[in-house]
């Protein structure tokens, strides 16, 4: 099924299979670190997510620590994350309109295949919202 997200994700923005499997580590790895509903979602359902996200997180130097998790949650926490994460996607190889892309390509699968809608822009997920149902919600 990861396999199948990937390719997902690399058909709906253009890119390399490679550098799409890259990104969603990326993202994975932040929302997990944000404490957002959207990483335990996939995680539960998509085998070897977890593994993808820890991956590109160690890769990037990402954060892992207990305490670290907790101040990346706090408002400030949350800023540096979201500007981690830009930095990290382009350094992946993704430019302006590839990130763009992902967010919602992301988004179309966990509808499609999880049947799981985000709601609000995707982005949203990694915010301060504690509550699932202000950023997730099950589709029929």
């Amino acid at each position: 099924m990861l396999k199948a997200f990937v390719k997902h994700v690399s058909r709906a923005t253009g890119l390399p299979p490679e550098r799409a499997e890259a990104a969603l580590g990326i993202i994975l790895n932040a929302a997990d670190r944000q404490g957002a509903f959207l990483a335990e979602e996939v995680f539960q359902a998509i085998p070897g997510a977890r593994s993808l996200a820890a991956r590109m997180g160690a890769k990037t130097g990402a954060a892992s620590g207990i305490i670290a998790r907790l101040i990346e949650r706090t408002p400030g926490g949350r800023q540096v994350v979201a500007e981690q994460i830009m930095r990290d996607l382009g350094n992946a190889g993704l430019g302006p309109q590839d990130i763009g892309n992902i967010f919602p390509a992301i988004g179309r699968y966990m509808q499609s295949a999880l049947g799981v809608a985000v709601v609000g822009h995707l982005g949203d997920v990694f915010g301060a919202a504690t509550d699932r149902d202000t950023t997730l919600r099950r589709v029929a």
